[in-house]
């Protein structure tokens, strides 16, 4: 994508509701409860451009208020924050910097912690640089500032050789997954009871493959159907990542302490083009479009190692939260009962150990 293409994607992502509006569709099945377990926050700042060292690129604000307006009749009890390097404190010891986002994520919470019908903060998913010596210095001030909120780390390991074809992320260290003392730090979340959220683009799902079986104690939660990317290029080459993209999801499928979330698939970065249409699509586009990822993966898992989650804002530049989760409805409606309730509610529940309790009782223990 040109550096114009990505600047505008980035500026759009939460702020497309005029466009929005355009495929308007009734809420599907709203006494279903889903929980989503990817969500971004953040102001409106500027970022760096993973695309260019010397540039950067300007977010859209996406905080609670636009978030609630985006979910609009969907029965949502809880969501996942996952890091994205919001309210990182703007001095002090590089290491602890990513401190200020537990900060930044628990003041969120006590925003939506106003009423019966307001999905609360279920878990935190932090940054951590895990191959630095003060990890353990770092994961400790976590459970200082978010108490038992923090329940995985984020480091991510996508990288795009080509940095045109980046959007937000892709610049990661070339063979990260191959680094021994990154391995170190991965198998470390294990012993301290957190997860890892493996974030890399699907011909990278090998050297993941590596990284799980180096770390057998540590639960893998692969993040965007393990983000294949390249699949709107005409039929040979859609075969031909299609299949690329099934042997790496069978391959990790493989590993007991795997999870997949189901989601993703919505982002400019997959080379998905309902962003560029003059009217965006419907669930049952997005279902004809992009279902069989889904439906393999549900396949290669099992319901109960799979749950879903929207990517928002970065999605929703090519859809709207109610068009996306009325198509995972669909998909799941497709399982019986039980399945359908682990893909939308049941795995995100287990796996992060989500009780939904008062805010009041997971108050950061920093005292």
């Amino acid at each position: 994508m040109t550096p114009q293409q990505r600047a505008n994607w980035v500026r759009s992502m939460g702020a497309r509701q005029d466009w929005w509006a355009l495929q308007s569709e009734p809420i599907v099945e709203p006494e279903w409860e889903i929980i989503d377990t990817h969500c971004h926050f953040w102001i409106e700042k500027d970022i760096p451009d993973p695309a260019d060292t010397k540039a950067t690129l300007r977010t859209s604000r996406y905080m609670p208020d636009n978030f609630l307006r985006d979910v609009g009749g969907h029965k949502l009890t809880a969501f996942i924050y996952i890091e994205c390097g919001s309210g990182y404190y703007a001095d002090g010891p590089l290491h602890l910097r990513p401190i200020g986002e537990i900060e930044f994520a628990m003041e969120l919470s006590r925003q939506l912690n106003g009423g019966e019908n307001i999905p609360k903060l279920g878990a935190i998913s932090a940054f951590a640089d895990l191959t630095s010596p003060e990890l353990y210095t770092l994961l400790n001030a976590y459970v200082e500032k978010g108490g038992n909120m923090v329940k995985s780390i984020r480091h991510s390991g996508a990288r795009m050789e080509d940095p045109s074809a980046r959007l937000l992320a892709g610049a990661a260290p070339s063979d990260l997954y191959l680094d021994p003392t990154f391995r170190r730090g991965v198998a470390s979340l294990g012993e301290r009871g957190l997860h890892f959220e493996a974030f890399q683009f699907h011909f990278q799902l090998p050297q993941l493959a590596g990284l799980i079986k180096s770390a057998p104690d540590t639960t893998f939660i692969v993040n965007h159907l393990g983000a294949p990317v390249g699949y709107g290029r005409g039929p040979d080459a859609d075969a031909h990542v299609l299949a690329e993209w099934a042997a790496g999801v069978e391959a990790v499928a493989k590993f007991p302490n795997v999870v997949m979330k189901l989601g993703g698939m919505a982002s400019p970065v997959t080379e998905y083009d309902a962003a560029l249409r003059d009217i965006p699509p419907s669930a049952s586009d997005f279902v004809a479009e992009r279902g069989a990822f889904f439906h393999h993966a549900i396949g290669a898992f099992g319901p109960e190692r799979c749950l879903f989650e929207s990517n928002f804002p970065v999605d929703s530049v090519s859809i709207s939260y109610v068009s996306l989760w009325n198509a995972y409805k669909m998909m799941a409606s497709e399982y019986r009962e039980t399945d359908r309730q682990a893909l939308l509610s049941g795995t995100a529940r287990k796996i992060y150990d989500i009780e939904l309790q008062p805010l009041s009782e997971v108050e950061p223990n920093d005292k």
